[in-house]
């Protein structure tokens, strides 16, 4: 089956081929004849019938020009292309998986109260706990006895609040470091912290050894502390955390990190708080959507897409403008690799939870992933005996773009790779579900995405990484 996506955007007419990644900018004329052949035939359209269909709007010279040069881009595979992908996941299904990640839960606790959090304080449906240094080491021996020939792992300090439980946080790198040379492995460790902790020393050991920090902030002093508060609620959590990000990022070379904030129904201006965000001088950033249930104040609801849409779209020209002016940020949803990256299988299923990345709570169970943790329907097992319960796993491990029947043909499919199952699953009960809402959020992202690598063409814009898969060895 063959899948074009047409739009236009900020004066850009966009052609997608679905099946071969491949972007055309094209004029008025090509975009048009493109939507005819579409509706008339396909790849085995009728050139006639389409160049009678165009006549009223354009010469009939150009009209032939314009439908060879199209020919030519069906016949180089550019346009109109089959998809493969569907015969390949079925090898894909039967592959063995090795364990890559872990998030682990260093604190389930937390030193703030943010309103939407899922972990509900960092407690996670359960009580609070600091993971002991015995369980976490009992973790990275798991991870490491279940990579196979993976060399490079990865392991997010997570929470709750991680730096609540700082002198495990350094023990375990410690002991991830004394395992990578008899095993032949190499760690890559990541924090995620709300910055209430933060000082030099906790900086200076992060520049060592963490190669990404995520830090939790929502943008604009108002915005922030209205859903960040304190668990006291006294003082500002903007004001204590700000200049401690600031001087963070900046120790760090405006690299390897990333402000990560949250928008609700109450902030739908959110691109007005990443330019907050990069007016306070930070140049690695991410708001993502609110994932709540319905009847929370600050759920996003279906009647808020169209003022979310227009945001995404006045962030993706403010991004280009100061990119132009030499003052440029970067925006995780705008940072997409139009060159077939990521692997096919990173593609075709996302983020591997469940089966090649997994969450450990402070007392070692195993779950799916953090949006998993304290629903016992997805208890996978333990760091002491291993995953005892697999067809959990290998539920997951067929949970892919073409297990769900919204995603099969979208044409965003191979850039969102079927999206979140956690969220999946708090929407529809199943994982190969699809959480309606924010899909078109991510499909105006993509779009967005692709107007800016057009408006840069030619300067030098980064792809982005593939952060959770870490390299094919």
């Amino acid at each position: 089956m063959t899948q074009i996506h047409q739009f236009r955007n900020n004066g850009y007419n966009i052609v997608m081929d679905v099946n071969s990644g491949s972007v055309h900018v094209v004029d008025d004329l090509v975009y048009d004849a493109i939507e005819a052949i579409c509706a008339h035939g396909g790849k085995e359209y009728q050139k006639e019938k389409v160049k009678s269909l165009l006549l009223d709007r354009y010469p009939g010279e150009e009209i032939t020009a314009a439908l060879t040069e199209i020919d030519e881009l069906i016949d180089e595979g550019l346009l109109f292309t089959e998809d493969t992908y569907q015969d390949y996941i079925i090898d894909f299904k039967k592959r063995k998986t090795v364990v890559k990640a872990l998030c682990l839960h260093i604190a389930h606790d937390c030193n703030l109260a943010c309103r939407y959090c899922f972990a509900e304080e960092g407690e996670y449906h359960g009580r609070r706990a600091l993971m002991s240094l015995e369980v976490g080491k009992k973790a990275l021996d798991f991870l490491v006895a279940n990579s196979g020939n993976r060399i490079h792992l990865e392991v997010d300090f997570f929470g709750g609040e991680p730096t609540m439980n700082w002198d495990v946080v350094k023990e375990l790198v410690k002991y991830g470091r004394s395992l990578e040379e008899p095993y032949n492995k190499k760690f890559r460790f990541t924090l995620t912290t709300n910055g209430i902790l933060l000082n030099d020393e906790i900086m200076e050991f992060c520049n060592r050894e963490m190669s990404n920090v995520v830090l939790s902030l929502d943008g604009r002093r108002e915005v922030n502390d209205r859903m960040r508060p304190t668990r006291n609620g006294h003082g500002s959590s903007y004001d204590i955390i700000v200049p401690k990000f600031q001087k963070f990022a900046e120790s760090r070379n405006q690299m390897n990190y990333y402000v990560r904030g949250t928008f609700t129904h109450e902030n739908l201006d959110f691109a007005s708080d990443a330019l907050h965000f990069a007016d306070l001088g930070f140049t690695q950033m991410s708001i993502e959507p609110v994932v709540a249930s319905p009847e929370d104040p600050y759920a996003i609801r279906e009647e808020d897409l169209p003022k979310i849409c227009e945001e995404y779209d006045r962030l993706a020209r403010e991004y280009v403008k100061r990119r132009k002016e030499g003052r440029g940020f970067n925006f995780f949803h705008f940072m997409i690799d139009l060159n077939q990256g990521p692997c096919v299988a990173k593609r075709l299923s996302g983020c591997g939870s469940g089966t090649e990345y997994l969450a450990v709570t402070p007392w070692g169970d195993l779950y799916p992933c953090h949006q998993f943790v304290g629903d016992e329907d997805f208890l996978l097992g333990n760091v002491y005996e291993g995953i005892t319960r697999p067809e959990i796993s290998d539920e997951f491990k067929l949970c892919n773009v073409y297990a769900k029947e919204k995603c099969r043909e979208c044409f965003a499919r191979f850039y969102c790779s079927g999206g979140c199952a956690a969220n999946s699953y708090k929407f529809h009960q199943s994982i190969n579900d699809a959480y309606d809402i924010g899909c078109v959020m991510q499909k105006k992202r993509i779009e967005c995405a692709i107007m800016i690598k057009a408006a840069l063409a030619g300067e030098d814009t980064p792809m982005s990484q593939c952060e959770s898969c870490l390299g094919c060895d």
